[in-house]
């Protein structure tokens, strides 16, 4: 159980990190370069999912030397992308639909996401 709970913990902080990069990148690509938001959020997400599985696969998970790199790291692409398709959908109906401020949107859809973030990467990269 411990163990499971450090896990958590490394998750949170290298998570907490991740959505850092992901809205100060965000806020810059919408604020100061006039990007639209959800394709200013495709890209912050990119930027931060790139540090994601860095940390991920050197702090957090213990990953299974037995599976083959490329596959975990396919897996790991193909999951940030379902990640970043939710992430979209949530941001477009919150910001577009119902006029939610951007970054409140935002915030909404990354804890939806991070809960998917765990489970996936737990089950595919241990």
């Amino acid at each position: 159980m411990n163990k499971l709970i450090n896990k958590i913990i490394r998750f949170s902080i290298v998570g907490g990190i991740a959505t850092i990069i992901d809205f100060v990148f965000l806020y810059i690509f919408k604020e100061f370069l006039n990007i639209d938001v959800i394709l200013a959020n495709t890209l912050s997400f990119i930027i931060s999912v790139t540090y994601n599985y860095i940390a991920s696969i050197t702090w957090v998970f213990d990953t299974n030397k037995n599976k083959n790199k490329k596959i975990q790291f396919i897996l790991f692409i193909i999951f940030s992308i379902v990640g970043l398709i939710i992430n979209n959908i949530i941001l477009y109906i919150l910001t577009d639909k119902l006029n939610i401020y951007y970054l409140i949107s935002k915030a909404v859809a990354t804890l939806i996401v991070m809960i998917f973030n765990f489970i996936t990467r737990k089950k595919f990269l241990e």
